[in-house]
């Protein structure tokens, strides 16, 4: 009978990734690609790619939580962007709602000349969140900037909350009619013309910067989200809020 000391002596230690194997998962990642072909590309099974993207979230938001602070900005610019963890809020049942399903918002605020993103925000579309998303923006600024954001009601009060009279802020909001003179399309459809851009007071600040940024952040978020379902994010030391930048 093998004796039961051999066995804890003979016995192989776990395989762990390499730094070379896990800089070749994590360029992957950062190129946008998904989980299951990082996992084609690289050869490591799925769910170490997962475990590995959760940790390197969580220093990641370490990183930014630290460094992130004092910036020069000059003109941000906040936004939106709408998914969803399991269905979409119309399909989930109240059980799964209390699991976390339904939809999610991913608030974001971007630099308009370097493209940095000072912070963002995980959670609802409520005022709540406006809130909190921009107390943190306020924190991490240096001085007075342009803040442009589109016509979302909670932003107003969350805004003058967190800068008070401290900040040159402007709403965009889009004026959509029919194009003069009227074009169809197919016969039936009318082509719309966005006819007019309504602000006050921001020269150039717009909100292309964040919608040309919105198809990579939905990919990222997808895989993200993942790891939500599957209880590997966010992380055990959070206090219970959503995830935040």
């Amino acid at each position: 009978m093998l004796d039961r000391s051999s066995i804890m002596i003979h016995r192989v230690p776990m395989n762990k990734l390499s730094t070379e194997e896990r800089t070749r998962v994590v360029s992957a990642l950062v190129e946008g690609n998904s989980l299951r072909a990082v996992t084609r590309m690289t050869g490591v099974n799925r769910t170490t790619v997962m475990k590995l993207l959760a940790d390197l979230g969580r220093a990641c938001s370490i990183f930014q939580d630290r460094v992130l602070r004092n910036l020069t900005c000059q003109r941000i610019q906040c936004d939106e962007i709408w998914s969803f963890v399991g269905a979409k809020e119309r399909n989930v049942s109240p059980e799964k709602k209390a699991e976390g399903w339904g939809d999610v918002w991913t608030w974001t605020a971007i630099d308009a000349e370097t493209k940095l993103i000072p912070c963002w925000y995980v959670g609802t579309r409520d005022a709540g969140a406006a809130y909190h998303f921009m107390h943190d923006l306020a924190d991490r600024l240096a001085h007075r900037v342009q803040l442009t954001t589109d016509g979302h009601r909670p932003y107003l009060m969350a805004v003058a909350d967190a800068f008070g009279t401290d900040i040159d802020y402007a709403t965009l909001t889009k004026i959509y009619g029919e194009a003069i003179p009227p074009l169809e399309k197919n016969g039936r459809e009318k082509v719309l013309k966005l006819i007019n851009d309504r602000a006050a007071d921001f020269g150039r600040a717009t909100l292309g910067n964040l919608a040309d940024q919105s198809p990579r952040l939905a990919s990222d978020m997808r895989a993200w989200f993942e790891l939500y379902l599957k209880g590997m994010w966010p992380p055990e030391t959070d206090t219970g809020e959503e995830a935040k930048g």
